[in-house]
Order: C-alpha cells, then structure tokens, then sequence
C-alpha cells in the first residue's frame, strides 16, 4: 500500500466531484442552505476523506472498511441527487451527469474492495 491515496483514481474523481456538487448547489434555493444543500455536500466531501483516510490506515481491512464507508457516502449522494431532481433544484441535464459520475466513482470503488480482498484471500491461502 505504498501508493499517496493522491494517486488513486477514485480519490482523483471523487474530489473533482466535490467541486460539482459544491457548484451545482450553488443554486439551490436559500431555505435548503442548511437543508439538503449541507447535507449533499458533506456526504460529497465524506468520499475523498474515506478514501483518503483509509488509504492511511495500517492494513488492507482496515482500507477496505473505509472504502465501503465512500461507496455508502456515494449512495448518499446519488440519492440526495435524486431529491435535488425531483424538487426541481437540479435539472435533469446536471442530474444526469452527476449521477454518471457516482456510478463511475462507485465502481472503482468496487473494483479497489475486490482487488483487497483477492489479495487478503491469497495472502491466506499461502
């Protein structure tokens, strides 16, 4: 696990993310500002930190632990999206892009927490 969590590409996108979400809520209606505009940027901004936090921890479960915690914080996000669309503060145009770009986070993600595990497993079976 020699690799800066900088490097990984989930971490990469999900940070470019963060910037979306902080932009495309910035049009939401004032009454959200500590409504669903808080909450949909924290759960953004919780991607990168977990990646980043368990990219810093000591073992590969202990990683794979925090990755699960960004993919659920992307199923946040992909959800509160869904909100935004269907209260008519996102249009379905930066909707649609958004939510293409969490499924792309959310399979690397996978991608990451099964490549640990392969690698726990034969680890053990040695």
């Amino acid at each position: 696990m020699g690799k800066s969590y900088r490097d990984l590409i989930a971490w990469q996108k999900a940070m470019k993310l963060v910037s979306q979400i902080y932009d495309d809520t910035e049009r939401f209606p004032d009454r959200e500002r500590f409504g669903l505009t808080s909450q949909i940027r924290r759960a953004a901004v919780s991607i990168p930190c977990n990646i980043a936090e368990g990219q810093g921890r000591r073992t590969k479960r202990e990683f794979h632990q925090f990755l699960g915690n960004a993919r659920g914080s992307v199923m946040e996000v992909e959800t509160q999206v869904l909100i935004a669309l269907d209260r008519k503060f996102l249009d379905s145009k930066k909707s649609e892009v958004l939510l293409e770009v969490l499924a792309e986070i959310g399979r690397i993600l996978n991608g990451l927490m099964d490549s640990l595990e392969e690698k726990s497993s034969s680890a053990g079976a040695s």
